[in-house]
């Protein structure tokens, strides 16, 4: 109510959110929400850290973190090893994931990866990703080399011909190639082959399973500014990407401007609120992992995330 909201600032209480990655188009909704004071008038003294590196799962389960960020593909993984955390929300309501590549290579489409090179962190997923999709396309997986490269410049490295794919969102490694760089690239979008691979949340936000029992009114709170913030941005992406540049100097403005325009009109699905996460989307996934091996035991998908806690 608007009772708490004016009458909570003088007791105002810490809230540490960990990022998923170092902060990008993704977060624009925090930082609106932050620069508009919104926060402060809930209550709410946020710091943002950026992800630990046992993983922001363990990080949010043991405390060190009172909301986190992550994806459904290290979420679900997590909670299959008793990790007791729950998705809350989720940013984008379709995976804007890609494989991109420079456009002289002529990759679009699945069938096209037969015999070329797939730049990755040497992941079970990626690996089942891409077979899935090249088997959507009568294409054979067993083609393609796996190269293992960590966190690296992906158009420097298509540049010096050390791989020739590599999986990025649309909307900010994609973009810059084209936005910054000038590079012309093709994308295979995921959810263009929707039939072959599932849709799934990332990023999302997250919460540990004891926060939702003890301090419910933390996590609402959070998410009704937090949804405010994305909504601001859906209706203002150029003041939205001027705030995000505002508190995190080190970003380019001429990625975030065009950045935070693509993603305006994809955060909010088609329910027409933000956040808002579907069983179905999350059941399907956690098959694909299963199938994938990714996780060795069929994962209950129903119970790791919950719209309860968005703003009605």
């Amino acid at each position: 109510t608007s009772e708490q909201a004016s009458g909570s600032s003088a007791e105002s209480r810490p809230v540490t959110l960990m990022l998923n990655w170092t902060p990008n188009a993704h977060h624009v909704g925090i930082y609106t929400a932050e620069q508009q004071g919104w926060y402060d008038e809930a209550g709410i003294d946020l710091t943002i850290v950026e992800p630990a590196d046992a993983g922001v799962e363990t990080a949010v389960a043991s405390g060190a973190a009172d909301i986190g960020m992550a994806q459904a593909e290290s979420l679900l993984p997590a909670r299959a090893a008793g990790i007791p955390v729950v998705s809350v929300a989720t940013v984008l309501p379709v995976n804007d994931s890609s494989l991109f590549s420079l456009a002289d290579d002529g990759i679009s489409r699945p069938r096209d990866l037969e015999g070329t090179r797939y730049g990755g962190f040497g992941g079970a997923l990626e690996t089942e990703i891409i077979s899935a999709l090249m088997r959507c396309d009568d294409a054979d997986p067993a083609t393609v080399e796996f190269v293992t490269l960590g966190n690296v410049d992906y158009l420097a490295g298509m540049d010096a011909d050390q791989f020739d794919t590599a999986w990025v969102f649309s909307g900010w490694d994609a973009l810059r190639a084209q936005q910054v760089a000038n590079a012309d690239v093709n994308e295979i979008r995921f959810a263009d082959w929707a039939d072959c691979v599932p849709n799934w949340y990332t990023p999302l936000f997250l919460a540990a399973e004891s926060t939702l029992a003890e301090d419910a009114d933390l996590v609402s709170d959070f998410l009704a500014v937090t949804s405010r913030g994305y909504e601001q941005a859906v209706d203002d992406p150029a003041d939205a990407a001027a705030a995000l540049t505002e508190a995190v100097p080190e970003l380019d403005p001429a990625l975030v401007d065009p950045a935070v325009a693509y993603y305006a009109p994809l955060f909010v699905g088609q329910s027409g609120s933000w956040g808002e996460q579907d069983e179905q989307t999350w059941t399907q996934f956690a098959q694909f992992l299963t199938s994938a091996q990714v996780v060795a035991d069929p994962v209950d998908a129903t119970t790791a995330f919950t719209n309860e806690y968005l703003p009605e």
